[in-house]
């Protein structure tokens, strides 16, 4: 029973790496410029050029918008009160 859970378990987290995928920039720039020449812009025009620099920005954007969450996500978690065990209670 026990091999049985942990191959389980190894099986599972086999699983969950092999489903995060990071694009390189390389990958990324090709699927820009696709994304680009499917809106009917042509490479080298200033269309073009402004496309990618959109995708690029709101790319950024994103970013600054999901670190922004999580910063005031973990200072909401500053507010609660932090359990240390049986004697020890404290807020920070």
């Amino acid at each position: 029973m026990r091999i049985f859970t942990i191959s389980f378990v190894l099986a599972a987290a086999a699983i969950g790496l092999s489903s995060c995928q990071t694009m390189t920039a390389e990958e990324r720039r090709a699927a820009d410029e696709r994304q680009c020449l499917s809106y009917g812009f042509r490479r080298g025009s200033d269309g073009f050029a402004t496309c990618l620099q959109r995708i690029d920005l709101d790319r950024r954007e994103q970013s600054r918008i999901n670190s922004q969450e999580l910063m005031w996500d973990m200072s909401n978690d500053l507010n609660r009160p932090v359990y240390f065990g049986p004697r020890h209670y404290r807020r920070y």
